[in-house]
């Protein structure tokens, strides 16, 4: 079997990229070693084409054309031309894109097309209440008109997805993210610092990092010490040129500055690190699909708060695994907070009881036999 996704956010050293990325790269890896031929197809982020195999994976970065108002149209006939030559050398049986990765690709004869929902422009749209924009409505809208098959990453997103676009009678299969579970630790308690709390992610409004900052204000004069590190890279308002962190600087008033630090953008190893010596890790997002940032947390047995909204509760249970918080109400959320500062204890007993589900549920061995077994179906089924 060979399977061909197409994403230009495959990692490479010195260059930024996102979760899609990430999954790619590890269900990448696992299905290599099952057997299954598997490629990548994505733009570079240099002027040139490059191929290189990866863990087994066959990577082609293509040249992007940079014409404006038809990169869309010379990028989709590239991808579309590197997936023929591909074809023809090793034949390809499925094409794998996230939302609008299908819009403008012709269908190849045999190989069957396949989305997986990772959020795409109407899910966020929503989540971030900004307007949507017609012509990635319209990309959107062709690409799932394409698809021979739909995964979600999770049942929140399965569900948005197939209400914004009306989706009623489509088959949906449900395959979370994995996660390498080997490559994540468990922490050694002996090194926590004491009411100190970790966030990880970009620093925009979406992730609910005004809404922790802000709950300090109702932390700090029961816990002097208590202490917030922030690592991730300052991003933008959706649409715009407009930085974010100028506006969440507003919110940090002198009571609380001191008990902030903004770590930037830092190594997998370091946050690996931060994980480990902090006392909570803290991630109060607005709306996530399936957020590869808290498998991590969890994977490492860290005391962890994450978000009752999207698909918060499919994975943490509440009390068990973690607790939950309304993330636009920092009140809320510093009363999750003092409960793990009063009760470390039980803090750390959710997060042993988190590592082992994440591992028996969401390690990329059996994930990747999810898969696998969604694809045999698929290939079978004609």
């Amino acid at each position: 079997m060979h399977i061909c996704f197409i994403t230009s956010e495959f990692p490479k050293p010195g260059y930024p990229h996102g979760g899609v990325g990430t999954f790619v790269s590890t269900l990448g890896k696992a299905l290599v070693e099952k057997g299954i031929e598997v490629s990548v197809i994505g733009l570079n982020y240099i002027n040139k084409d490059e191929t290189e195999t990866i863990n087994g994976i066959k990577v082609y970065r293509v040249c992007s054309k940079k014409i404006y108002g038809l990169q869309w149209y010379f990028n989709s006939r590239i991808i579309a031309d590197t997936i023929n030559k591909i074809n023809l050398i090793q034949p390809i049986d499925f094409v794998e894109t996230p939302e609008l990765g299908l819009a403008f690709l012709p269908k190849i004869k045999g190989v069957k097309y396949v989305i997986r929902l990772h959020g795409g422009h109407h899910f966020f749209a929503k989540a971030e209440k900004r307007n949507l924009e017609w012509w990635k409505v319209f990309q959107e809208k062709k690409s799932f008109r394409k698809a021979d098959h739909i995964i979600a990453v999770s049942r929140y997103v399965a569900e948005s997805t197939r209400n914004l676009l009306n989706l009623k009678n489509t088959e949906i299969e449900v395959i979370y993210n994995p996660i390498d579970s080997k490559k994540f630790y468990q922490c050694n308690i002996k090194k926590i610092k004491r009411h100190s709390i970790f966030f990880a992610g970009s620093i925009i409004e979406k992730k609910g990092i005004r809404q922790l900052i802000q709950s300090l204000d109702h932390l700090v004069e029961e816990f002097s010490e208590v202490h917030l590190y922030i690592a991730g890279r300052n991003a933008k308002l959706p649409g715009s040129n407009i930085e974010y962190r100028p506006i969440l600087d507003k919110f940090i008033n002198d009571k609380i500055k001191t008990h902030i630090t903004f770590l930037g953008v830092i190594s997998n190893a370091e946050i690996m690190n931060y994980i480990e010596s902090s006392e909570i890790c803290c991630y109060p997002s607005h709306m996530e699909a399936m957020p590869l940032a808290w498998l991590e947390v969890l994977a490492m047995g860290k005391s962890f708060i994450g978000s009752k909204t999207g698909p918060g509760p499919e994975v943490v249970k509440e009390n068990i695994t973690g607790l939950l918080v309304n993330p636009f109400e920092p009140n809320d959320i510093a009363d999750k907070i003092r409960f793990l500062f009063n009760n470390p204890k039980l803090g750390v007993e959710m997060g042993n009881e988190a590592r082992e589900r994440i591992i028996k549920e969401f390690d990329i061995e059996v994930i990747v036999n999810q898969n696998l077994n969604f694809f045999n179906k698929k290939k079978k089924k004609k």
